[in-house]
Order: structure tokens, then C-alpha cells, then sequence
């Protein structure tokens, strides 16, 4: 039930795109970035034309290696359109990568510790994570009180946000995951981010759409951010474009910040990006989106293994919660009263699970599973796009022996 942080949307060894990715290797399988090959721009040319599609707007893609680098190309492209502008907003509970530009947009301190003083460290802010709201509410009753506690930034330079009378931000860019990776997999409020976008259009800060994570419908969508009604400025992609046969990234953004005149060839370099081995597999990768007609399919396949976890929520009291969106779901495990995080069950149950010898009909099974989300006490479900409904029942029965032995013991 973790397909390796989503980068395998289509499943281990799957078998178009391992035949494009070998072909590729025969044929031409390495070549200097600078220089142009078919496939890198078939797969901009997919990439651009299915953004403009569902967002109405022309742009370019950049390919790179590794997230953390996408992340990187990503701020410089920020900072140079912003007239040199360094600073950016993020999440609380937001992961971004851990190369030193891209750890000082991710909010845990950890990762920045030993590596001394963080001069453009982000302002952190907190995310809808509305099962333990940051500000005590509850969902649907709330009136959007992480908006309103936002906005209230820009109201006065005393604040540390915008400056006198023009009340310009001293920030360029907002980082968001429409859906937390790292942070748990939490499900914002339908509104949030249109809501949000609306104070960051008023004092001119860009959004930055980390789709790392959760594009290539993991969520049902290309784009996790279409779920949520507004047109970010940058994405940032990686992970399941190749479906994990190649590390190839990349981010797509709007015309004007990126097209030569602002951004000129070689502003930014990487001499492995867009290699033919990795383009070579995002398009066998694309192609298979399209053939299987992902975002049906996504839709029904996350709906039915929530059904199928809220029936099980409701025979123990320990699963505290139960949401997601597409293929990208949350269990988080409490205590019997339904909301104290339980950590040593969850690692309890996690370790069950990888000793492999749950017994179940006639044969012995492990289960898989990855632990996430603020206080480790979440599984954040990423299964292949290609599970069956069989496979999700096999899952949920696997699931409930652990619980059950987990409990007992």
C-alpha cells in the first residue's frame, strides 16, 4: 500500500513503460542536456499542452533530476522574476526536499540543525490540517479561521509581512502542497485555497504548486491543485512521471516568468535532466494515464477503499480518522478516545506487518504500509493506481488482523 512515496503510480515493473525505458537504452541512452532529442520534446510538448488544457494558460517546462532540484530551479525562477525578492511563505508540516535551498522552504527544524544559520528560511503558516486544527475549530463550522488569521498579516507593517502605505510583502512566493506528503495526507476544506489565493493575488506572491508527491493522479487528477479551483504560477513535478524507472523532474511554469527574455538559457543547469532514459519513460508513462483513463479510474478505486476504512472505523475506536482524496489516503490511529495520537500503535502494527506472517485463508501475507503526518501516527496509504478491488479488500482484511493483534497484545 506505498508505492515508494507515489513514484510508482502504475506499479512495480510495469510493462510498457519498461519496454520504452529498454528501447530508449539501445537505442540512445544518455545525452548531454544541452543538446535536444525527440523525446524531451514530446514529453514538454504533453506536459505543457495537458496544463494549458486544464488551466487556460500557456507555459514551458524545465526538466531535472531529483525533486530537491526542481525545488531549487523552482526558487530561482521565483527569485528572478521578483526583482531578486528571497523570501518565501510555506506550510507548517510542508516537505519540499533537503538540498539547503529546498530545506529552508520545509518546515521541520531537524533537517536544518546542523547545518548552522538559515538566512531565507520560510515563514511558516499553519496548514488546513482540520482533524486537529491549529486554531482549535472544527471543519465546517470554522468560517475558514486559517484564512482569516492569514490575512490579518497584510493588515499593518507591524506585523513583519508588507511594508508602509503600499503594503507591499517583502515575500514572492507561497510553497504549497495541495495535499501534505509528508504531513499525514490531511485533506484541506474545499474553498481553502481559492480563498487563500485571493490575499496572495492582492499583494502580488506567486503560488508554487508542489505536485511532487501527489501529481500524475495520485489524487485523481494530473494535478492534486485542480481539485481546488485555482491556477497556480509554477509546478513542481517528479516521482511518478517515469513511474519510478528514471529520477526525472522538473517544473512547469507560466509563459511570462519563464520564457527567454526573463529567464535566459542557462540561468539554471543540470547535466543528467531530461535524459533520454527518463523522457523515454514519462512518455510510456503519459500514455498509460491516458489509455486507463486515470482520472475515472482514481475516483472510484479512492472512494471505494474509504468506504471500506470508514466500515472499518467504526469496529475500532483506535482509527481517530479517515479521509482522501483519489488514491492518496489517511488512516491516523488514536487511543481509544478518537483523537490522542497513538505513535506506538501505529509502530506497533507498521512492524506486524513488515515480519510478513499474517495468515489469512490459505496463505501468509505482509503488509506494506508507510507512517507520516505530524505525529507519526498516520498511515498514508499511495497504492498502485492499478490496484484492484480484490486487492483493496485483501488489504482491508490484512489490516484488520493487525489492528486485532496489535490490540490484544
Amino acid at each position: 500500500m506505498q508505492m515508494w512515496y507515489s513514484a510508482v503510480g502504475l506499479g512495480y515493473r510495469n510493462k510498457a513503460v519498461e519496454a520504452a525505458h529498454n528501447a530508449q537504452l539501445s537505442r540512445l541512452p544518455q545525452l548531454a542536456c544541452q543538446y535536444l532529442h525527440k523525446e524531451k520534446i514530446l514529453l514538454c510538448a504533453e506536459l505543457c499542452i495537458e496544463t494549458e488544457r486544464r488551466f487556460g494558460t500557456k507555459g514551458r517546462v524545465h526538466f531535472n533530476v531529483g525533486g530537491s532540484q526542481a525545488v531549487e530551479d523552482s526558487l530561482k525562477l521565483v527569485r528572478n522574476y521578483a526583482n531578486g525578492k528571497s523570501l518565501m511563505i510555506a506550510f507548517m508540516g510542508g516537505y519540499h526536499g533537503r538540498t539547503l535551498a529546498a530545506s529552508e522552504i520545509t518546515s521541520s527544524y531537524r533537517y536544518r540543525q546542523q547545518y548552522g544559520h538559515f538566512g531565507n528560511r520560510a515563514l511558516f503558516v499553519p496548514y488546513p490540517y482540520c482533524f486537529r486544527c491549529f486554531y482549535g475549530k472544527r471543519r465546517g463550522q470554522c468560517d475558514y479561521e486559517c484564512v482569516t488569521q492569514f490575512e490579518r498579516l497584510f493588515e499593518t507593517e507591524y506585523y513583519g509581512v508588507v511594508s508602509g502605505r503600499k503594503k507591499e510583502s517583502e515575500f514572492a512566493a507561497f510553497y504549497i502542497e495541495p495535499v501534505q506528503g509528508t504531513g499525514g495526507y490531511a485533506i484541506p476544506p474545499p474553498d481553502y485555497f481559492r480563498k487563500l489565493n485571493a490575499v496572495l493575488q492582492r499583494h502580488g506572491i506567486l503560488v508554487v504548486d508542489d505536485e511532487i508527491q501527489m501529481g500524475f493522479y495520485r489524487t485523481g487528477k494530473l494535478w492534486a491543485i485542480e481539485h481546488f479551483d485555482i491556477k497556480p504560477d509554477i509546478i513542481v513535478f517528479g516521482k511518478a512521471l517515469t513511474n519510478g524507472m528514471n529520477p526525472l523532474s522538473g517544473m512547469w511554469a507560466k509563459e511570462e516568468l519563464i520564457n527567454p527574455n526573463v529567464f535566459p538559457p542557462g540561468s539554471t543547469h543540470s547535466t543528467f535532466s531530461s535524459n533520454p532514459l527518463g523522457t523515454a519513460a514519462g512518455l510510456a508513462t503519459m500514455s498509460c494515464f491516458k489509455e486507463n483513463d486515470m482520472e475515472t479510474v482514481v475516483k472510484e478505486k479512492g472512494q471505494y477503499l474509504l468506504n471500506s476504512l470508514r466500515d472499518l472505523q467504526k469496529r475500532h475506536k483506535v482509527i481517530g480518522d479517515v479521509d482522501g482524496l483519489g488514491l492518496a489516503v489517511r488512516v491516523e490511529m488514536t487511543k481509544p478516545d478518537g483523537i490522542t495520537p497513538d505513535r506506538a500503535l501505529t509502530e506497533k502494527i507498521f512492524e506486524e506487518g513488515i515480519n510478513g506472517n499474517i495468515d489469512m485463508g490459505a496463505k501468509t501475507y505482509g503488509l506494506v504500509l508507510d507512517v507520516g503526518g505530524y505525529y507519526k501516527n498516520t498511515f498514508t496509504l499511495a497504492p498502485p493506481l492499478t490496484i484492484t478491488k480484490e486487492e483493496i479488500d485483501l488489504f482491508i482484511d490484512l489490516f484488520d488482523a493487525l489492528l486485532q493483534r496489535c490490540l490484544k497484545s
